[in-house]
């Protein structure tokens, strides 16, 4: 048989006593906190949403502040540092101003044997010069970057020569510090060539007279300036492109344009579904089902067919940058999604109390769905708009890398990388950098979505 427990036993008459201390008062009570306060308390220990975040005011104060640090205009080229890599060489030596070359040695190349260097080789001129070769018809002069293989790829023909006599040459075709390799061909009687070359590795360096520092502003005013100086060429940090334009301030550029897009569209497609799909929501009945199926209709549109719509309509020829019919296209074809979030919280929320308390009151229908309804939804809302802003930035860049979005010169990452694939396996630095921007930027807005979307969801609040 049980014994009883009597009440004296479970309960002492301190478990009754009265709270008479404050702390005592705040230590068993659970700080008051508003929806939105406690879903910035749960962000902000999510360390990824966080970081996320200062990733995306980093880039925004780049876009905009940036050009006021990096006072470097987008389009200027510097012809003198094409296609330049991070961190490359920037010195050059000052020379006298270009004379006529003759075909004459200079001092200190008078000897020497088959095809060879006639002076020092710079970024002005290389002069070459050769001996004749028995029982040849004549030469051709190759130039390449790379050394000659057993497939006898020679590189670039510049000059042929129809006299099988001693020669000379003066290559001053886009010479750039780098290490050139010259093949001297030989042909027949008949033109053809035969199996009989010479191959000159020439290393090139940077040279500059004192008109073009002066012009350039490279030297501090009053400088005196002798030939055999240095002077350095003007800094790039994140080096240049295939037109000598900056890639630092190229990027901020083309960040103010793949930006704007990925914010602006976002921003008014979602306000189109939010007031759409509320309404559809709100209305219900026949109402909500044709407008849901217009909806429908709408998701069913080819986007790259109606881009090209309407840049026709616009008037967007080839080669420019269609930014205008790019935002019209998102906007009139990207709001479903949202509309169809919207409508079914509405349709949730329109059945709570509160609703049917306000209708007893004598509230109106816009009052109810502006003041109630939405305001309920906007953790929805924001998790769509943060979601959608990377979805845009894509097709931005998608759109602009196949030559239908934005348009050089304009800068945007996507034209950016359009420009940068040409010359990928030689220069990858001119599209890397717009490529990594684009990836930071999506992967950062959808980082920021996932944090708000667990930190707006009320399940998941904590009572501790």
């Amino acid at each position: 048989m049980t014994t009883p427990i009597s009440r004296s036993q479970v309960f002492q008459p301190a478990d009754f006593a009265p709270i008479t201390q404050r702390a005592e008062v705040q230590a068993i009570s659970r700080p008051s906190q508003s929806y939105w306060q406690d879903a910035w308390t749960r962000l902000k220990k999510n360390r990824r949403a966080i970081v996320s975040l200062w990733l995306i005011v980093g880039l925004l104060a780049f876009a905009l502040l940036g050009p006021w640090v990096w006072q470097i205009d987008p389009a200027r080229q510097d012809i003198d540092q094409i296609s330049q890599a991070p961190g490359a060489e920037r010195s050059a030596t000052i020379v006298a101003p270009y004379e006529f070359w003759g075909g004459q040695a200079q001092a200190g190349f008078e000897s020497g044997a088959g095809l060879r260097l006639g002076a020092e080789a710079n970024s002005q001129a290389v002069r070459l010069i050769w001996d004749a070769v028995p029982g040849a018809g004549g030469y051709r002069l190759y130039r390449n970057i790379f050394p000659v293989d057993d497939a006898l790829a020679f590189g670039l023909p510049i000059a042929e020569f129809p006299n099988p006599q001693a020669g000379y040459y003066e290559d001053r075709l886009d010479l750039r510090p780098d290490t050139y390799f010259y093949s001297l061909v030989t042909l027949n009687a008949q033109g053809a060539l035969t199996s009989d070359y010479q191959t000159l590795e020439v290393a090139v360096h940077r040279v500059i007279t004192v008109d073009e520092v002066e012009a350039r502003n490279l030297a501090g005013a009053g400088t005196a300036l002798t030939v055999g100086d240095e002077v350095f060429l003007a800094l790039h940090p994140l080096g240049t492109d295939y037109l000598g334009r900056d890639m630092l301030a190229r990027l901020m550029a083309g960040a103010r344009v793949s930006l704007f897009i990925g914010i602006v569209a976002p921003f008014l497609f979602v306000l189109l579904g939010v007031a759409y799909g509320a309404t559809a929501g709100f209305l219900g009945g026949r109402v909500d089902q044709l407008m849901m199926r217009f909806a429908d209709f709408v998701v069913a549109l080819p986007f790259l067919l109606f881009m090209i719509l309407f840049q026709v309509v616009f008037g967007i020829g080839p080669g420019e940058s269609g930014i205008v019919p790019l935002l019209v296209a998102l906007i009139v074809l990207s709001w479903p999604s949202t509309a169809r979030l919207v409508r079914g919280q509405i349709l949730q929320i329109r059945q709570e109390a509160y609703i049917s308390a306000s209708r007893l009151l004598g509230a109106r229908s816009i009052y109810l769905v502006w003041r109630h309804m939405i305001p309920n939804t906007m953790g929805v809302i924001l998790v769509t708009l943060t979601f959608a802003v990377p979805s845009a930035i894509f097709t931005e860049a998608f759109l602009s890398f196949i030559g239908m979005g934005v348009a050089p010169p304009t800068a945007s990452w996507g034209s950016m990388s359009n420009e940068g694939l040409a010359t990928m396996l030689t220069h990858p630095h001119e599209l890397i950098f717009p490529a990594l921007f684009i990836s930071i930027t999506v992967l950062a807005f959808n980082l920021l979505g996932d944090g708000l979307r667990d930190a707006l969801d009320a399940r998941m609040r904590s009572f501790e």
